[in-house]
């Protein structure tokens, strides 16, 4: 029995056509000549600081404040490169007759930057705005025990976070503003009071 032609069987590849001697080298240099027409753009860093987007990820910084250890950031890292050491503390009564309150008093926060892969997982799921990102990139060390910043280096980045960018001019107003806004405008009334109608002067 004949051997079936191998151009007739099922997924064979189509015939390619014949290359030309020299037809990659001839792409090369079109390349090469296009590229060479271009302005070339070089960034003279560091003497020139980069122009970077406001939404660069850079380096966290931390608002001690506004932190309650309430260990979100650290339970949500992928990395585990938060460490956070706190301790409780008894707050008096504010009025007589009430009851003491504990809270907890952060002893420690540090982040490994050498184990962080910038993801802002820690920055997004912080419920009280105490984790900010700064564009600042100019960190490296020799020693990389040196990348893990402790609390007063990372306070020290919050001065380098930009301000959040002005609202759209069209966009609604905030719920917030508006509910205050509302308050105190009707505080305002009760406290002028209604005014009475004059009638005219004879």
């Amino acid at each position: 029995m004949a051997e079936p032609d191998p151009t007739t069987r099922r997924g064979a590849a189509p015939p390619t056509r014949p290359r030309i001697p020299g037809s990659g080298l001839a792409k090369g240099l079109a390349v090469t000549l296009r590229t060479m027409t271009k302005k070339t753009v070089t960034e003279q860093y560091p003497d020139v600081q980069p122009d970077l987007p406001p939404r660069t990820r850079g380096v966290i910084g931390l608002f001690e404040e506004n932190c309650t250890v309430c260990m979100l950031c650290a339970r949500e890292c992928p990395d585990w490169c938060i460490y956070i050491d706190s301790h409780k503390e008894t707050v008096p009564p504010a009025a007589p007759g009430g009851r003491e309150r504990s809270r907890n008093v952060l002893d420690r926060f540090a982040i490994d930057f050498s184990l962080c892969m910038y993801c802002g997982i820690c920055i997004e799921v912080c419920p009280f705005d105490a984790l900010f990102w700064s564009p600042e990139f100019e960190y490296a060390e020799t020693d990389i025990r040196e990348l893990t910043h402790e609390r007063d280096k990372l306070r020290e980045w919050m001065w380098t976070v930009p301000a959040p960018p002005a609202l759209d001019p069209g966009a609604e107003e905030p719920k917030e503003i508006a509910a205050a806004r509302k308050t105190a405008e009707k505080l305002a009334a009760a406290q002028t009071g209604p005014t009475e109608p004059q009638g005219e002067q004879p």
